[in-house]
């Protein structure tokens, strides 16, 4: 029986002056999410429906896609996330948890990304990516202004 390869796991924190509501609603809100991601999440939220990670572009190409394990606004959300290339090879789907918990005037959010194969190129672009994402998402969130965080990124 061969050993299975242990699998990597990312997890970012940050505190946000915002709402669990309003955090909630700029990660699930194509609308919303456009404004600080330069992207949009799009599903229709409910456990077993597919969710989409679409360019907010006019090409609107899909640059990632999964399927919604748990939605519980504005306290959790789980999805699996994929390249569309591997869409049906459950083995190269990660695992994404949105976290969030109201402390005083502020939201704590972690984002938990795991199921990730060591040294792939997901691992690469989650951790890039998710800093960059979340400051922006902060900015956003807190000053109305999203941060350009892949300014001179070629």
């Amino acid at each position: 029986m061969a050993k299975e390869k242990s699998k990597s796991r990312f997890v970012y924190v940050t505190y946000i002056r915002s709402t669990p509501e309003e955090v909630f609603q700029a990660i699930t809100e194509p609308e919303v999410a456009r404004q600080y991601w330069m992207h949009e999440n799009v599903s229709e939220w409910k456990p077993g429906s597919p969710w989409e990670y679409r360019a907010a572009d006019g090409s609107r190409a899909v640059r990632l896609l999964g399927e919604v394990l748990e939605h519980t606004p504005p306290r959790r959300l789980v999805i699996t996330w994929a390249f569309p290339s591997d869409r049906g090879n459950r083995a190269k789907h990660s695992r994404v948890a949105f976290d969030l918990e109201r402390i005083e005037d502020m939201v704590r959010l972690t984002v938990t990304h795991d199921d990730l194969e060591p040294g792939s190129e997901m691992e690469r672009g989650i951790a890039e990516g998710w800093p960059r994402v979340l400051a922006s998402l902060k900015s956003f969130l807190e000053t109305g202004r999203p941060l350009a965080t892949w300014a001179g990124k070629k």
